[in-house]
């Protein structure tokens, strides 16, 4: 009752936030504001999808070149993603493609690392029965390497998730007049403190849809691998 009721202009109340939340995000600013970051969003996350399953299936595969692209990539996932606007906003301009190369600087690396030990973990075994049998490189890959590696990749598709959502607000904060990060970062310039959480609020719910939607993609791709847990279990 007292959070209900609460009168802190800095946390307000659950109702406060409730309104407001109509008041701002159901109309105009939905199309806005919105779209545009849930666009950004999702061509950030395609693209890292692809770039680190591409990439890191080649990387893997290879023992040669993941030793020399080793030291390399030590390097620049060690860089945090923030600290990169500058420079592509210098190279890009502040442009919807810039806020996606942001959001693929951070997102594509739990990707890419999960793919590489995925494939480099592939069973000896099969990896052998495919030998016998004497099946062509683009069949072990699609039917082999791919889909024993495809549980590293997925969990490593959820971490890039979480890192995207979170450089898609950065990257709307620095550089950006529209958009869910901006309007936050302005309603807190402003002093609209119940605007203000209402966009956190927002941004949580995009957060639970995203996972929402990512488990049932995940279960339908992995459902062979949870099929032999359980009878493992059994």
């Amino acid at each position: 009752m007292a959070s209900t009721a609460s009168e802190n202009r800095f946390f307000p109340g659950p109702l406060t936030i409730f309104e407001a939340f109509g008041d701002t995000w159901v109309g105009p600013a939905f199309v806005d504001d919105v779209l545009p970051s849930l666009y950004r969003l999702a061509l950030g996350i395609t693209a890292s999808i692809v770039i680190g399953i591409a990439a890191g299936t080649l990387i893997g595969l290879f023992q040669w070149l993941r030793e020399l692209l080793e030291p390399l990539l030590e390097f620049f996932r060690a860089i945090p993603p923030p600290v990169l606007i500058p420079v592509v906003m210098l190279l890009l301009g502040i442009t919807d493609t810039m806020k996606v190369v942001v959001i693929v600087s951070g997102a594509v690396w739990p990707i890419l690392l999960n793919t590489i030990d995925g494939v480099r973990a592939t069973d000896s075994v099969m990896s052998e029965t495919a030998d016998s049998f004497r099946i062509t490189w683009w069949e072990r890959l699609w039917f082999l390497v791919l889909p024993a590696a495809s549980p590293r990749i997925m969990a490593g598709v959820r971490q890039g998730l979480s890192v995207a959502l979170i450089l898609m607000v950065i990257s709307e904060m620095f550089a950006s007049s529209a958009g869910l990060g901006y309007r936050i970062a302005y309603f807190q310039r402003n002093y609209l403190i119940a605007e203000m959480w209402s966009g956190i609020l927002l941004l949580g719910l995009v957060g639970v849809l995203l996972a929402a939607t990512f488990g049932v993609v995940e279960r339908r791709v992995l459902r062979w691998y949870h099929g032999i847990r359980e009878v493992n279990r059994a």
